[in-house]
């Protein structure tokens, strides 16, 4: 027994037919609900039953919208597995078809028919009906079909267990894989395993992934060995350049269209809120002056984008001489270093008003993870001797305000617990950037200005 085999002979290739016929029923429900939506826009807009305008008009939208249907990947694997990804490419393809056909009634100069209230009834008729068919059909193909439509074969074979719902799992007994290209019974046996799935993974000992790879390229399946050395590093895709395969461990967070409008959020907050709030500055600045008669700003270095170290400023709220530039103390709720002015501007957050200065140098970020002193401490560990992914938060310029801090993570990290919370927050963010989440936490941020923390 080469394999303790389940199903072996089990029609995996019909899963492939049974995608397509999905495929064909979506494109043919969607078919009919867009006649349909052309047609009910017609009779609500015109009380005419049916508008031939209306027809005429579906029927030069339909070829349209299958089109950019099928280039928007609707009907695809992921279209069956994902309802929300189903529905946001029909959002897409809806929007992207109603323009064309907008363009191409406009040059067939039947425009003197043309309605955009019935255009958009019809798109928003489509958009309804086509978004509740895919939730129905991905509640029914769950049913059906458990967690994916996908066909995968997990082949255990010494390595460290892999979990993917749905997947099928093998595991090897006396199988040598070393000898399989010479053995033809062997090579049926995992060839008709391998037959029909969409991928197949092997867990196995190092010295026996070359053997696998090779009987996975005979059997003309999606191949994938997991590797233990290469999930430590961390890589994330594998580049080629001439014979060398070349293993990517790291990459930017933000591609150079995100970062752009990220920057331009930045400018179009910043430059108003210093002009709305200059005469507060001036005021904060005037009675720190008056206090003590020492500097206005604290100026301390910290880790900002790409681990560089930047001045960060803020209003100095402790006594001259008092302040610690390196941060290995935090402060305390009755720390005698904080001036009667710097408490109250502790407590309501206007003493990290001149961080705007540093976002229009754009060392900083309005959103983003905050940057730390160097000396600051959780218990008794500096914050990267805590967690080794700590670095990993300086692939974005640090914030103004952030994630952790809307979620109530402020003040002094007295356990390597609070660090971690924080750090658990800023790594989020990093993943999953949208500029929608970063205006968010601006208005997020209104409510934790004044927080009990803060001092």
């Amino acid at each position: 027994m080469y394999l303790n085999q389940v199903n072996s002979d089990v029609a995996q290739p019909a899963m492939e037919g049974r995608r397509v016929q999905l495929y064909l029923l979506m494109l043919a429900v969607d078919a009919v609900l867009v006649m349909g939506s052309f047609f009910l826009a017609g009779g609500v807009y015109r009380g005419e039953w049916p508008l031939p305008f209306a027809i005429s008009m579906g029927w030069a939208f339909l070829p349209i919208y299958i089109v950019i249907a099928t280039y928007q990947r609707c009907y695809s694997v992921r279209g069956l597995d994902e309802w929300r990804f189903a529905i946001g490419q029909v959002v897409l393809t809806l929007v992207i078809s109603g323009m064309l056909c907008t363009v191409m009634i406009f040059y067939a100069k039947a425009a003197t028919d043309f309605s955009r209230v019935m255009l958009t009834l019809a798109l928003t008729f489509s958009f309804v009906g086509i978004s509740i068919f895919r939730i129905v059909l991905n509640a029914l193909i769950r049913r059906s079909y458990g967690p994916s439509v996908s066909a995968v074969l997990i082949v255990m074979d010494g390595g460290p267990p892999i979990d993917i719902p749905g997947a099928q799992v093998v595991h090897t007994d006396t199988f040598d894989i070393n000898d399989a290209n010479d053995n033809p019974q062997g090579l049926d046996q995992i060839g008709r395993l391998m037959r029909g799935m969409d991928r197949v993974i092997v867990s196995c000992e190092s010295d026996r992934r070359s053997d696998w790879a090779s009987v996975m390229r005979s059997a003309g399946v999606r191949g994938e060995v997991l590797s233990v050395a290469i999930q430590q590093l961390g890589a994330i895709a594998l580049e080629r350049e001439g014979h060398q395969a070349l293993l990517v461990v790291s990459t930017g967070p933000l591609a150079l269209h995100a970062r752009l409008f990220k920057r331009i959020m930045d400018i179009a907050i910043t430059v108003p809120a210093l002009v709305l709030l200059s005469p507060l500055m001036l005021l904060v600045a005037l009675l720190i002056k008056l206090e003590d008669g020492g500097p206005v700003f604290f100026v301390q270095p910290r880790m900002g984008q790409h681990n560089c170290l930047f001045n960060m400023l803020k209003f100095r709220s402790m006594g001259v001489g008092k302040g610690d530039t390196a941060g290995a103390r935090s402060t305390s709720r009755t720390d005698d270093r904080v001036t009667r002015i710097g408490a109250f501007i502790r407590r309501t957050s206007i003493d990290e008003l001149p961080q705007l200065i540093n976002v229009l140098r754009s060392e900083m970020s309005i959103v983003g993870p905050r940057p730390h002193a160097l000396g600051s401490q959780a218990g008794e560990k500096l914050f990267w001797e805590v967690d080794r992914k700590y670095w990993q938060r300086h692939s974005l310029k640090p914030g103004l305000t952030g994630l952790a801090q809307v979620r109530g993570h402020r003040g002094a990290t007295q356990t390597e617990s609070h660090l971690v919370d924080r750090l658990d927050a800023d790594l989020e963010y990093i993943r999953d950037w949208t500029l929608w989440g970063d205006i968010k936490i601006i208005l997020a941020t209104a409510r934790v200005l004044v927080h009990p923390n803060a001092y």
